[in-house]
């Protein structure tokens, strides 16, 4: 397993419940269209996997 992840937001948070927002802006997720490399760990994962409709992840 790679030891980085990237992700990028493809949709909005607007209209998601204060959880998901706060969960993007936790991932560093702050616009449309930015991309994120991150140490890959549980606890990334389980973010990613809260906002997996929001963002498109690749391994990097």
């Amino acid at each position: 397993m790679a030891d980085t992840i990237t992700f990028t937001q493809v949709k909005s948070g607007i209209g998601s419940t204060k959880k998901i927002r706060a969960t993007l802006t936790g991932l560093g997720l702050t616009r449309m269209q930015k991309t994120v490399t991150r140490k890959d760990t549980p606890e990334i994962r389980g973010m990613l996997a809260k906002v997996a409709h929001l963002v498109r992840v690749e391994e990097a």
